[in-house]
């Protein structure tokens, strides 16, 4: 890992002044390569040598070591394909590159989820008259692969990918009605559109976003993960795959919460798929 995702990484165990640090290099990770040691420790709030301190805990000999390293990890990585990927890498090279960075990130995702919120979340699902899921883009697979989740669910679904299909599917919304936008960075207009017209037809609209984010603003409920990745420079990769692990500990969490005369329904719905395979 390089040392922004090390920071990420070991966030929650890091002293109450060693976060203020943290958290003041995540706001603002290009510009830190340029401070002094001064700079930093006045805009942390906290005294240099808890910057050293900080530096250390991240193996690096001080304050200049550590900048380097800030500026080789912001560096990395080739523009619009994946930041830990260089040009010259073989098939070997970026395949393991691939792998490492996506258990990683999945490690910092799992680390960061609020159990609490999934347990809500999961509630009014169970409880909900409709479910929606929308999203565009990459999240858009996402939302998809959720619609084949809880179809399965004898419970009404829907999902669109048209931004249209999506506003209009809103606008029919009622109270009980859950609606489920996914969206990484959080800073996509439309569905931020989409969430003000959901929550205006009394819908509860639930985010699997960014914590902070305009569309987390206009979410009755936010689950947020922090995932080190930058899909404004890179393809979306462990992003979209960290989704995809929260719908199905969403779908699971619903299963479980039906209880076991639910899951005989599910054996149904696999029964009738039987038909439709080879033997093995």
């Amino acid at each position: 890992m390089n040392i922004l995702e090390k920071i990420t990484l070991h966030h929650n165990q890091f002293s109450k002044s060693e976060r203020k640090v943290a958290d003041a290099i995540l706001d603002d990770p290009k510009s830190t390569i340029h401070y002094s040691i001064a700079t930093l420790a006045k805009l942390a709030d906290v005294s240099e040598p808890t910057v050293n301190r900080f530096c250390r805990r991240l193996d690096t000999k001080g304050f200049p070591d550590f900048k380097l390293h800030l500026a080789q990890s912001l560096a990395n990585g080739t523009p619009y394909v994946n930041r830990h990927v260089e040009e010259n890498d073989t098939a070997d090279e970026y395949t393991r590159k691939i792998f490492e960075s996506t258990m990683a990130s999945l490690d910092v995702a799992r680390q960061s989820i609020d159990i609490q919120t999934v347990n809500r979340v999961v509630d009014l699902l169970t409880q909900a008259k409709k479910i929606s899921f929308f999203g565009l883009g990459a999240s858009a697979s996402v939302a998809h692969d959720a619609l084949n989740k809880f179809f399965r669910f004898n419970v009404p679904v829907t999902y669109f990918e048209d931004i249209l299909m999506q506003r209009m599917s809103c606008m029919n919304c009622n109270e009980g009605d859950v609606v489920v936008l996914i969206s990484h960075t959080g800073r996509t207009k439309s569905l931020v559109d989409v969430a003000q017209i959901a929550r205006s037809n009394d819908a509860t609209v639930v985010g699997l976003t960014s914590e902070g984010s305009p569309l987390a603003n206009e979410c009755n409920h936010v689950i947020s993960m922090k995932v080190p990745e930058d899909t404004d420079m890179y393809m979306p990769m462990a992003s979209r795959i960290a989704q995809l692990v929260l719908i199905d500990i969403l779908a699971t969490g619903f299963t479980l919460r039906r209880g076991p005369k639910f899951r005989e329904n599910l054996k149904k719905v696999k029964d009738t798929l039987r038909g439709s395979r080879y033997d093995k």
